[in-house]
């Protein structure tokens, strides 16, 4: 399932509707190349959980916790980009744990992070050379029947 967003703002908004859908347990991995809007969509997500405080890309620290918000389910926001597939990194991060009570967005997560859950949705970024996002969901597990209500939301 592909969608076509504009603005940011157009992705922005899709994250909101995702982070309205998202529960507890739930994984979601970001792919896309620089500048796709991976930050964007998260941000999104974020507002749509009602988590507070300032969404960026965690680079450095590797992973930002965001208490629950309205919706009662933290979000914890993982950069994966510096690991470069070191999956003994990943496993550092004790991400298995948190994923029991919080949602947990991945960016550059393809390839590693998959294996915390059978259960994971991938949305594929990519800017065109018009500036619009090109985002495609690829559902896996219990994500296959839960696809089609978000795409009603968004």
């Amino acid at each position: 399932m592909t969608h076509l967003y504009p603005k940011p703002e157009d992705t922005m908004e899709f994250g909101r509707s995702l982070g309205r859908s998202l529960r507890a347990g739930d994984l979601v991995l970001l792919a896309g190349p620089l500048g796709a809007g991976k930050t964007t969509l998260t941000r999104g997500i974020a507002d749509g959980l009602g988590v507070g405080g300032r969404v960026s890309s965690p680079t450095f620290v590797l992973a930002r916790v965001h208490p629950a918000g309205a919706a009662g389910v933290p979000l914890v926001h993982v950069d994966a980009y510096r690991l470069g597939g070191d999956l003994s990194q990943l496993d550092d991060l004790d991400l298995d744990t948190d994923l029991e009570r919080s949602a947990i967005v991945v960016e550059w997560g393809e390839g590693s992070a998959e294996r915390l859950s059978a259960d994971y949705l991938v949305v594929r970024l990519d800017r065109r050379e018009d500036d619009v996002r090109e985002v495609t969901l690829e559902p896996h597990g219990t994500w296959v029947d839960r696809v089609p209500e978000l795409a009603k939301t968004s």
